[in-house]
């Protein structure tokens, strides 16, 4: 005679238990497994760095609606009392902003444009060319790069006195252009690029311009467009150089016509907090749309 076997009554829907790469069970309603010590880790870093850059920044803005009396309370508050433009629209009314924002825009432009056109150049040469000494010039450039501008700045300035360039545009403009920085983002980008397509080019009788110009510089956008990024931020946010080539308050770029509010009696910090705000606007808002062009383009010069 059999047995009848019955089922013990069930409780409910055991959970589901997966085990992760390491073999430890996790339980869990998604599809992604446990994190891993180091990605916690990884992840924590980025936030604290990302807190590190947004907090100066959300506290400048913040202070910019703030009155001269508001700042200087103790301990501070992290909110005005009213959000009003009144920093902003005395601020401009007390100095030519017009005119030294003109100034900031055409160096800015002026000075990515040469920069662009001198750096692809130098980098093409270093790259695609065979001539004797070509690794020494390289080195060379590589070791500009650690030189700062302070080390060669009577030297710069002595020739473009001598050029006449004091109080122009081009003596804002030329001196700075050509950056050992742009120079190596380039040749190591353009190394990435065949010698066999220029090769072939030369075969079926282009010339090095054309070559140059038709070829290689459309293959190099993703690094031209860092470049590109990289000069808008130093031109636009460069202070000493302006500062000492411009001698004629007409010649000011917004950086050092900010400075001028330092040299007041009483320092409005109130229209010194809304002018950076200004004028650093533009920049955060090239950065924010141009920002994946960076990372395509650093990715693919050999920086790793």
């Amino acid at each position: 005679m059999s047995t009848l076997q019955q089922a013990e009554p069930s409780t409910g829907p055991e959970p589901r238990q997966r085990r992760t790469a390491n073999g430890k069970k996790w339980t869990s309603i998604g599809s992604s497994s446990t994190p891993t010590t180091m990605t916690v880790l990884r992840y924590a870093v980025l936030i604290v760095a990302a807190l590190g850059v947004l907090i100066p920044l959300i506290w400048a803005v913040l202070s910019s609606f703030k009155t001269q009396a508001e700042l200087g309370l103790r301990p501070p508050t992290l909110l005005p009392e009213a959000f009003t433009l009144a920093n902003y629209t005395e601020a401009i009314s007390r100095f030519d902003f017009t005119r030294y924002l003109f100034n900031s825009v055409v160096v800015t432009i002026g000075a990515t444009l040469l920069t662009v056109v001198i750096n692809t150049m130098c980098a093409y040469g270093l790259a695609k060319y065979n001539f004797r000494g070509r690794d020494f010039l390289f080195v060379v450039v590589l070791a500009m790069i650690m030189v700062p501008l302070q080390v060669i700045l009577i030297s710069v300035y002595q020739v473009a006195n001598n050029l006449n360039l004091i109080n122009t545009y081009w003596g804002l403009i030329i001196p700075p252009a050509a950056t050992p920085t742009g120079v190596f983002l380039l040749r190591q980008y353009m190394l990435t690029i065949p010698d066999e397509l220029i090769e072939s080019a030369r075969v079926d009788g282009a010339r090095e311009f054309p070559i140059f110009w038709r070829i290689v510089v459309p293959l190099c956008g993703p690094a031209i467009a860092v470049v590109t990024i990289f000069s808008v931020m130093w031109r636009w946010n460069d202070f000493l150089w302006p500062l000492i080539i411009s001698q004629k308050q007409e010649m000011y770029t917004l950086p050092v016509a900010l400075a001028q509010f330092s040299a007041e009696e009483t320092v409005p910090f109130n229209y010194i907090l809304a002018m950076s705000v200004v004028s650093m606007l533009p920049v955060v808002i090239i950065f924010l749309f141009l920002q994946r062009h960076i990372v395509t383009g650093i990715s693919n010069t050999g920086i790793k």
